[in-house]
């Protein structure tokens, strides 16, 4: 299995936006082995602004089964966007070989107060600079779809990417697939209340579908209230193959097949 996003730097004991230290990376390893006893083949460590995108880096420099994306989260723009883009395109061109995608970027209207037009100038300067490196875009929507999707119809026949913990309607999910794009699924896919989630994960094709765990957020169903981790992906390929009816094999091997061509890895590397 390959777990498309998880936050391996923001597990471990620090101040958020601190750079890791020798300890911090020391801990890294033991949940990285852990997962690769669990069947996680490789982890993507995703950023979320300028210092946890260096932290998703420094991790990737140090285990081969990890890569990075770069990237600002819609709630972290707390620098002028033409320095971010700035720094973004330094590290692209400085740890290109340990990046494989631009992202967690999009918008955010649920965390308040917001600048969404902050928002949307920040989120097409990172699409912009996607497309500049022939990079996937890993896409954070919440709460924002029709603003979200209204921009990247722009992008749609030149971009290739994900929406991360997909959360929007069948329709918008016909709409990115459609793209030839990609839906993230996670640990809410087994909430007793997301049945409307699991009865579409039952209906799109599987070959839009890659596996996430978000960890340290959103654990699965029965770990709730403990920080989620990549070691828990396997739960989340068992919910799909239940909930379309399939072996946990099937999932594995498609949704594996998915992560590789849409973050362009070697698997065997």
């Amino acid at each position: 299995m390959i777990d498309t996003h998880c936050h391996l730097n923001i597990m471990v004991n620090k101040q958020p936006e601190d750079l890791l230290v020798a300890d911090h990376l020391d801990e890294i390893a033991l949940i990285i082995s852990r997962a690769q006893s669990a069947g996680i083949k490789k982890m993507i460590c995703v950023g979320t602004s300028i210092p946890e995108s260096r932290n998703c880096i420094a991790i990737a420099m140090r285990h081969s089964v990890v890569h990075a994306t770069i990237g600002v989260h819609p709630c972290d723009i707390i620098q002028p966007i033409d320095l971010l883009i700035t720094e973004l395109e330094a590290m692209l061109i400085q740890y290109r070989a340990h990046i494989v995608a631009i992202g967690e970027i999009g918008l955010d209207y649920y965390h308040k107060p917001f600048d969404s037009e902050q928002q949307k100038k920040m989120f097409v300067a990172q699409l912009e600079l996607a497309k500049k490196y022939d990079l996937p875009v890993v896409i954070h929507i919440r709460e924002a779809g029709e603003d979200a999707l209204a921009i990247l119809e722009n992008y749609k026949n030149c971009l290739r990417g994900v929406i991360h913990c997909f959360s929007l309607d069948k329709g918008a999910a016909e709409k990115i697939i459609g793209w030839g794009w990609y839906i993230g699924i996670d640990g809410p896919v087994t909430y007793p209340k997301n049945s409307g989630l699991r009865e579409l994960i039952a209906t799109v094709p599987l070959e839009a579908i890659v596996l996430e765990t978000d960890a340290p957020f959103l654990p699965p169903q029965g770990l709730r209230g403990k920080p989620n981790c990549p070691s828990n992906l396997g739960i989340i390929a068992a919910e799909i193959a239940s909930s379309r009816g399939i072996s946990i094999i099937e999932v594995i091997e498609k949704t594996t097949t998915n992560a590789v061509t849409l973050f362009g890895l070697n698997f065997l590397a």
